[in-house]
């Protein structure tokens, strides 16, 4: 499995900022079930990172209440392998970190309706009042 961890084409986490422990899964199981160290923590110090600085501040914020101490720790064990388990891990930490570097999105223009939108409204409630007006009954 490679070190690196690429997030995009430019922006990649290096193999020595990750961090990995590896633990017993819980949960039911055969034979191998409590000999096997199948759970994966990831761990990335983002605080002490290389990524750029601007994208680090993105990240630190966007992530602030997943973060201890600067640190940002995924765990995986949905597989029975570890290398499964490390392979999932790692995903899922490269898409964290991706949603939550991207720049944020431009800010709304405030537009107003347009007269056909607001004609369209008035008459679509016209007919439905029409409709309730109809219900009142008074045949004998």
């Amino acid at each position: 499995m490679p070190d690196d961890l690429p997030l995009t084409r430019t922006l990649v986490i290096p193999g020595s900022e990750l961090a990995e422990r590896f633990s017993r899964s819980s949960g039911p199981g055969g034979q191998g079930v409590n000999t096997a160290d199948s759970r994966v923590e990831l761990s990335y110090d983002v605080a002490a990172s290389s990524l750029p600085a601007a994208t680090r501040a993105r990240v630190l914020e966007a992530l602030a209440g997943r973060l201890v101490d600067g640190v940002l720790t995924v765990a995986a064990s949905e597989h029975r392998t570890q290398l499964a388990n490390r392979r999932a891990a790692r995903e899922r930490l490269a898409d964290l970190v991706w949603r939550a570097a991207a720049p944020p999105p431009p800010p709304r223009r405030a537009t107003r309706p347009t007269r056909g939108s607001k004609e369209r409204r008035l008459s679509a409630k016209k007919r439905r009042g029409d409709v309730k007006r109809g219900r009142g009954g008074g045949w004998d």
